[in-house]
């Protein structure tokens, strides 16, 4: 059980902390995103923990999971937020974020993204071109303020990772190759809409050994030092997220073991004074989530057999995007069922639709599943593929729940489409 402690087993029944999924399920209905509070601050606790008494600020990484029930609850905790649209801008504010506390990351802002941002105040944007960088320029400008600006550089480090969430190559279309940031850093100090503020590096996501970091931090601290001689002073150093979290048997590194050396080599180095921004998302909170499905039928054939469910790629589509594996258990385990092994299906046309495959399971037609560990790019990945509502979403906190997000119903998804008259 990979999302234990906090989706205990107890009277054979899977619970969400003190509530049985079962009785969630019947109350709601499937697909079902279920998510625990205590999951939630308990992987916080962890960041906050590992930074205390040190300049440093965390900014959970609101593409993960975007729900205005979790951005609250971070921002209660204390966290700063990682955005990359002015959808996530309008959603943290909406949550109750200081605009201090909010950094803009992404390739390809738009104008009115910009704009909404500088008239916030956020406290940094993470420039990903020298493009950018002029647009960024000039609209600060036309709105009488200055922009504080960050470069995102591309290190060229591998993170040992998928190849979609793998973002600190040369080959990513993130960043600023870190050869060239010098000379747009130059070109930066000399426009006067920009502030210069940080550097940022973000290398991928779900990532389990700290090295990778640690060869992108000694390029960064060999920029920082060239930007000194260029007579640029830094205010902090972002280095962006990607903790990884176990789905299967990885053992992620606890944050301390990340920023330990991280706040080690910048004292070596007389750096200290710079801020530390990290921007973690999955670790925060894939671990606090499941999705409950129902099996709909039990498929046999003599090459594969199918456990079809109610959730779909629409609901969760990282094991048709990455591949990514998901344990899925019983929520309420059967004795004396015949234990098969079966691909667990969705209902949408397309090949691509599975959540898992080759799974063995004591399975009855109108069993309840709970898809462990997605609680991070579950929800908000999904779409309405195939005409199908998304799903509601519950957060737990002991014995109470709360629903967080209402299940769509089909008359919403086609409610502003309009049918022109006929000429």
């Amino acid at each position: 059980m990979t999302a234990a402690p906090h989706f205990p087993i107890r009277d054979g029944i899977l619970h969400a902390e003190n509530l049985p999924l079962t009785d969630l399920a019947d109350q709601y209905g499937s697909p079902l995103y279920v998510y625990s509070r205590a999951a939630l601050q308990e992987a916080w606790r962890r960041y906050d923990s590992a930074v205390a008494g040190r300049n440093a600020l965390i900014c959970y990484g609101v593409k993960a999971n975007s729900n205005l029930a979790v951005l609250h609850e971070f921002q209660q905790l204390g966290a700063g937020f990682d955005i990359v649209s002015g959808g996530e801008l309008a959603r943290v504010l909406a949550a109750g974020a200081a605009p201090g506390r909010i950094v803009f990351s992404g390739v390809g802002k738009q104008g009115w993204e910009i704009r909404k941002a500088l008239a916030a105040g956020i406290k940094c944007f993470n420039v990903e071109s020298a493009a950018e960088l002029e647009r960024l320029a000039d609209m600060a400008q036309e709105m009488g303020v200055r922009a504080p600006v960050s470069l995102r550089v591309n290190p060229d480090v591998d993170a040992r990772t998928h190849p979609y969430i793998s973002t600190g190559l040369k080959e990513n279309k993130f960043g600023i190759d870190i050869q060239q940031a010098p000379a747009l850093y130059r070109q930066a100090q000399q426009m006067s809409g920009l502030e210069i503020v940080g550097v940022d590096c973000h290398i991928g996501s779900q990532i389990t050994e700290i090295s990778p970091y640690l060869d992108a931090l000694d390029k960064l601290l060999a920029l920082i030092d060239a930007l000194a001689a260029d007579g640029i002073q830094l205010r902090h150093l972002d280095l962006g997220g990607g903790l990884g979290i176990r789905y299967t048997d990885e053992t992620p590194p606890h944050p301390a073991e990340l920023l330990n050396p991280v706040f080690a080599a910048l004292q070596a180095r007389g750096l200290d004074h710079l801020q530390i921004i990290l921007e973690p998302g999955r670790s925060l909170v894939g671990n606090a989530g499941v999705l409950l499905t129902r099996v709909e039928y039990l498929k046999y054939s003599d090459v594969r057999n199918f456990a079809i469910v109610d959730a779909a790629m629409n609901d969760l589509m990282r094991p048709a995007l990455y591949q990514a594996w998901h344990d899925v258990v019983p929520v309420q385990p059967r004795t004396g069922t015949r234990t098969d092994t079966y691909d667990i299906v969705g209902p949408i046309c397309e090949s691509g639709d599975w959540l898992a495959k080759d799974r063995e399971l004591p399975l009855e037609q109108g069993d309840l599943l709970a898809i462990l560990s997605a609680g991070a790019y579950g929800f908000s990945m999904s779409s309405q593929y195939n005409t199908r509502p998304r799903a509601a979403e519950v957060l737990v906190d002991g014995s109470q729940h709360w629903l967080i997000r209402p299940r769509e119903t089909v008359q919403e998804l086609y409610a502003h489409e309009r049918i022109p008259p006929r000429t």
